[in-house]
C-alpha cells in the first residue's frame, strides 16, 4: 500500500474529527479552544517519535499489542488488544450513527437506526472485496474531505476580511468558566479525542510498503495541527458562543451555512457523512489486522484466519460487524454509552503504547531501530493522556461505569481463551468425578476433551540460539511454560561451517531438561545462514508457523529487520 492509500485509510478516522471536536472543546475551553488544540497537536507530535521507534523497530501488524507481546507477557498484551478492540468497536458504532444524523439532515424521512445498520453492513462486504479496493474509495473519501475543510477554512477567512472582528471581539471579551486554566484543562481533555485514529496506521502497517509508515503519523499529525485549531479559531471569529452551542452537533454545516451560504453547508454535510462512513472503514482495517495477529499467537481461536480468494478474512470481519449491530441495537442508538467506551478506551491504548516504548528501551535496547524518542518526551506525553483521561472521567463519571460494563465481560473472555488449556483439564478432572455413573457419557466427553487438550499441547516452538547461556535458555523456557500451551520445544543453533557450539551447552540443555519436565526439549543444529530463507524453509519443513519461532534481541550488528523475518517474536 503506497503513502497515498494509507494515509487515506487511517487519515479519514483522525481528520473526521473536525466535525466534532471543534463545538466539544468551544463548549470546555470556549474563545480559547484553538489553543488547547495546539496543545493536542504538540502531544500528537511527541507521539510521532513514540509510534515511529516502537513501530520502526517492530513493523508487525497488532499496534500497542505488538509491542507488549514483544516485550512482556501475553496477558499484558492481550488487555491492551481488547482496550483497541473495544476502540475500534466504539468508533464503527459511533462514526456510521453519526454518519447518519447528518444524512438526516439532507433527507430527513430515513431511520438513523436501520440506515446506520446497513451502512455497516456496505462496509463489511467492501472490506471483504479487499485491501486494495477498499483504499481506493478511502483516498476518493479523503482528498474530498480535505478538500471540503479547506474550503471552509478559507470561506471564514474571507467571511472575516469582509465583515470585521466584532464578533471575534465579543467572543474574546467574554468570561470563561472557571477561569482560564481550568476552562483550557476542561477543553484540552475533550480536545484529545480529536486524536482518535492515529493509532490505526500501526495496526496495518505489514500491509504498507517499506518507509511508508512514518510518512502516514507525518501526514496525519499535519492535518490535525492545521486543520483543527483553523476550524475552532473559524468558528469562535464567525459566530457568537451562544450560537456555538446551540448547533453542537452540526457546527461545522452551520457554520458553512453563514460563510459560504446554503451550498457549503450542503457540501459540508455531504462531506461529513462520506468521512464518518470512511473512519468506520479504518476500524474494520484495523481490526481485521489487530485480531488476525491475535489469532496467529492462539490468543483468538485460529479458525477466524481462514482468509478469501481477495486475500481479507471474512470471519474476523463477520465477527466484529456482529459485536458492532449487538452494540447498535443494545443501546438504540444512543451515543453517550458509546462516547464513554470510546474515550477511555482509546485514552489508555495511548498511555499503553507510551510504556511500550519504556519496555522496548529497557527491555530491547539492543534491537535496531529508524528513530528514537527520548525518555523526556515519552514522560510528557504520557502525562498528557494521563491528563487528558482524568479530565474526562472528572467531566462524565458514568463514562467510567460504562467502559468497565463492555470492558470487563471482554477480558474476562480473553482470559478464559488464554488459560484454556488449565480449563480443559479442570473439565477433564469434573467429568471423571461427576458422571461416573453415566459411564458412556463420561467416556464421551472424557475422549473430546482428552482429544482437544493433545490438540492444543501438541503444537511445537522454536528457539533460536546462539549458543546462549544457561540463564538465558532458563529465561526462554520460563516465558514458554508461562505463555504458551505446549510441550514440545525445538532450540535450533543455526552454525557456520566448521564451527561447533562448546560440550558445556549440552550440559546446559540437561539441566533445562531435568527442570522441566513438563515441556520435551528437542536440539537441532544446523549449518547455514540465519535469515529469513532458513526460517522459511523450516517452517514448511516442521510445519510450525513462523510466529512460534522465538529469537533474542539481535544486535545492530544483524543483517536483517525484525519484519524481514516473517513474524519471528522477540522474548529475550
Amino acid at each position: 500500500m503506497n503513502e497515498l492509500a494509507a494515509t487515506a485509510i487511517c487519515g479519514n478516522d483522525i481528520t473526521s474529527s473536525c466535525l466534532y471536536v471543534s463545538a466539544l472543546s468551544i463548549a470546555y475551553a470556549g474563545q480559547y479552544a484553538w489553543v488547547a488544540l495546539l496543545i493536542v497537536a504538540a502531544v500528537l507530535f511527541l507521539f510521532r517519535k513514540i509510534y515511529g521507534e516502537v513501530v520502526g523497530a517492530l513493523p508487525l501488524n497488532g499496534g500497542a499489542y505488538n509491542v507488549l507481546l514483544n516485550t512482556t507477557t501475553k496477558s499484558n498484551a492481550s488487555v491492551a488488544a481488547c482496550l483497541t478492540i473495544l476502540s475500534y468497536m466504539a468508533t464503527a458504532v459511533i462514526s456510521a450513527s453519526e454518519a447518519m444524523h447528518y444524512l438526516h439532515d439532507i433527507v430527513p424521512s430515513i431511520n438513523i437506526i436501520f440506515s446506520t445498520a446497513i451502512l455497516i453492513t456496505m462496509f463489511l462486504l467492501l472490506v471483504m472485496s479487499g485491501i486494495s479496493e477498499s483504499s481506493i474509495v478511502a483516498i476518493v473519501i479523503f482528498v474530498l474531505h480535505i478538500t471540503a475543510m479547506l474550503t471552509l477554512i478559507i470561506s471564514g477567512i474571507w467571511y472575516v476580511s469582509q465583515n470585521g472582528f466584532q464578533v471575534a471581539s465579543l467572543n474574546f471579551d467574554a468570561p470563561l468558566n472557571g477561569g482560564f486554566g481550568t476552562a483550557l484543562f476542561l477543553g484540552f481533555s475533550t480536545a484529545m479525542l480529536g486524536i482518535s485514529g492515529f493509532e490505526s496506521s500501526a495496526n496495518f502497517v505489514e500491509e504498507q510498503k517499506q518507509g511508508v509508515f512514518p510518512k502516514t503519523l507525518r501526514n496525519m499529525w499535519i492535518a490535525v495541527s492545521v486543520i483543527n485549531p483553523l476550524m475552532a479559531l473559524c468558528a469562535v471569529m464567525v459566530l457568537p458562543l451562544a450560537e456555538v452551542a446551540q448547533n453542537q452537533e452540526a457546527l461545522l454545516s452551520h457554520l458553512g451555512e453563514n460563510t459560504g451560504g446554503s451550498w457549503l453547508a450542503t457540501f459540508i454535510s455531504v462531506d461529513a457523512v462520506l468521512v464518518l462512513s470512511g473512519a468506520l472503514l479504518t476500524s474494520y482495517v484495523g481490526v481485521n489486522g489487530l485480531i488476525k495477529r491475535m489469532a496467529l499467537d492462539r490468543i483468538l481461536p485460529q479458525l477466524l484466519l481462514k482468509e478469501n480468494k481477495k486475500g481479507s478474512s471474512p470471519r474476523i470481519l463477520i465477527v466484529f460487524y456482529l459485536l458492532c449491530l449487538s452494540v447498535l441495537f443494545i443501546t438504540n442508538g444512543e451515543l453517550g454509552p458509546l462516547a464513554g467506551v470510546y474515550t477511555i478506551s482509546f485514552l489508555l491504548v495511548m498511555v499503553y503504547f507510551g510504556f511500550g516504548n519504556f519496555l522496548l528501551k529497557s527491555k530491547r535496547a539492543r534491537l535496531p531501530r529508524p528513530e528514537r524518542a527520548t525518555v523526556f518526551s515519552v514522560t510528557l506525553a504520557i502525562l498528557a493522556v494521563v491528563v487528558a483521561l482524568y479530565g474526562n472521567i472528572i467531566m462524565h463519571p458514568d463514562y467510567l461505569i460504562v467502559f468497565l460494563q463492555y470492558f470487563v465481560p471482554s477480558i474476562i473472555v480473553i482470559i478464559l481463551l488464554l488459560n484454556r488449556n488449565e480449563i480443559l483439564k479442570l473439565l477433564l478432572v469434573l467429568v471423571n468425578r461427576f458422571f461416573t455413573i453415566l459411564k458412556h457419557v463420561a467416556a464421551a466427553s472424557r475422549l473430546q476433551i482428552s482429544r482437544h487438550i493433545k490438540k492444543l499441547t501438541e503444537q511445537e516452538f522454536v528457539y533460536f540460539t546462539k549458543g546462549d547461556d544457561i540463564s538465558i535458555l532458563n529465561k526462554v523456557m520460563i516465558y514458554v511454560q508461562e505463555n504458551e500451551i505446549t510441550k514440545k520445544l525445538k532450540i535450533v543453533t543455526i552454525l557456520k561451517e566448521g564451527e561447533d557450539v562448546h560440550e558445556a551447552f549440552f550440559s546446559d540443555l540437561e539441566v533445562l531438561d531435568r527442570a522441566y519436565p513438563d515441556i520435551k526439549i528437542e536440539y537441532v543444529q544446523l549449518h547455514g545462514t540465519f535469515g529469513p530463507e532458513i526460517i522459511e524453509r523450516l517452517s514448511k519443513e516442521w510445519d510450525i508457523p513462523i510466529n512460534f519461532m522465538f529469537i533474542s534481541s539481535p544486535s545492530d550488528r544483524f543483517t536483517h529487520r525484525v519484519s524481514d523475518l516473517g513474524g519471528v517474536r522477540l522474548i529475550i
